[in-house]
């Protein structure tokens, strides 16, 4: 299916809702709050959805339009119902939160976005101080309250300074918040700044990495829209490489990933919240990335690297950090985000660990469905540091495994 097709089409496999059966309707003031409950009204939403995006200073750019309706399309099931609340002003889209209600096996009100999606968070355009505007954040709440009347509303990886964080707050009713994924932040600054912040000697090692990468005669390029689709795949090529035999995420190798990561990240960068980009060496693609954009941030989200590039004197850490500063500092975004994963080559840059949380809230009556909820999250959480702690060790111990297996070879 094109891009075309999928938003003429919506989720293949659901039948479009008729409108009137779409929307539901309330008014406080100049305010208007509606529930979209129909994929190809999501689908026709996109313009609007997108100056929106823009307009809210702390948005990330998995609360993209582009990013959550293609994942609608590759993603949901048929017990999968859209809830996407929206809050307009005199005809003007102010607030969205991209919700479905699902069944697992209790009704559940989660954010469109899956575990592939790194931030969690709802749209609220920002108010004179830069804040998300109260009465729209408070507006955005009671439709969201409507639209998971029996459900747990659950937000599994909510940015601090998220604007659903102020949704949190202004909720009457049942609530927790647990800790989520930890993500790695760098400040927007130039490639001198972050240097800067290594001190001396990790940084002339930085610096002689730079040099090496300029002797190589490294290419970039970023690819145009039309050609993303190609490069993706060259990218997830690259990427099952890279980690042949060392552990790739297996949602990683499946085609409803490749399928919605082309289909998102063409329709993103033809709209400038997202850039790919190929790196050769003598007309030979030899890595590929893709960046994602909001005005808040600039992030990498996925890499592929050829694994023989292990045996030059290209850094590709180095070459990335290089690559994703010209998205920030160089666009005045300011930050750099590497989100989720403590990968160890991440803190060489001494970059700040920035805690996401889970935020899950209910009406009264399912006050003991949300309690007991919060204390599976809390101990699921625990277990994921604890399982992340031994992480580098059972790496290395599986690269002296397969060390010692080409050797016999």
């Amino acid at each position: 299916m094109t891009l075309a097709d999928g938003l003429a089409q919506g989720r293949p496999g659901t039948s479009a809702a008729a409108p009137d059966q779409g929307r539901g309707h309330t008014g406080a003031g100049d305010l208007a709050v509606t529930v979209c409950r129909d994929p190809r009204e999501f689908a026709a939403l996109a313009a609007e959805w997108a100056a929106l995006h823009g307009r809210c200073t702390q948005a990330t750019p998995f609360q993209s339009h582009a990013w959550l309706h293609s994942w609608w399309l590759s993603y949901a099931t048929r017990r999968d119902r859209l809830r996407v609340v929206l809050v307009h002003r005199q005809g003007v889209l102010v607030g969205a939160a991209p919700l479905l209600r699902t069944y697992r096996p209790l009704p559940v009100v989660r954010p469109l976005g899956g575990r592939i999606t790194d931030y969690t968070d709802v749209l609220v355009s920002a108010a004179g101080n830069g804040l998300p505007d109260a009465e729209v954040t408070a507006a955005l709440t009671r439709g969201v309250r409507r639209a998971a009347r029996g459900a747990v509303v659950d937000l599994p990886e909510v940015r601090p300074g998220g604007a659903a964080l102020a949704m949190y707050e202004a909720w009457r009713g049942p609530k927790r918040r647990a800790a989520a994924s930890v993500c790695l932040e760098l400040p927007g600054l130039p490639m001198d700044g972050l240097i800067a912040r290594v001190g001396s000697s990790q940084g002339q090692r930085i610096r002689a990495k730079l040099r090496k990468l300029d002797a190589a005669g490294v290419a970039e390029r970023d690819v145009p829209a039309h050609e993303v689709p190609e490069a993706v795949a060259t990218l997830l090529r690259l990427h099952h490489l890279q980690w042949q035999g060392r552990g790739v995420t297996p949602e990683h190798v499946r085609p409803r990933f490749a399928e919605h990561l082309a289909r998102a990240a063409a329709a993103m960068v033809a709209a400038d919240e997202a850039v790919v980009t190929e790196f050769s060496i003598g007309g030979t693609v030899v890595a590929a990335n893709l960046t994602v954009l909001s005005p808040a941030m600039a992030g990498g989200y996925l890499y592929g690297a050829h694994p023989d590039l292990r045996g030059t004197k290209i850094d590709v850490t180095t070459l990335l950090l290089r690559h994703g500063v010209r998205h920030t500092a160089g666009a005045g975004r300011p930050v750099l985000t590497l989100l989720r994963g403590a990968e160890p080559h991440k803190f060489h840059w001494r970059p700040e660990h920035l805690a996401n949380e889970r935020l899950l809230l209910a009406g009264r009556p399912l006050a003991p469905v949300l309690h007991a909820r919060h204390a599976l999250a809390a101990a699921r959480t625990r277990l994921a540091r604890a399982a992340a702690a031994r992480l580098p060790a059972l790496r290395a111990w599986r690269a002296r495994l397969n060390d010692l297996r080409a050797r016999r070879a």
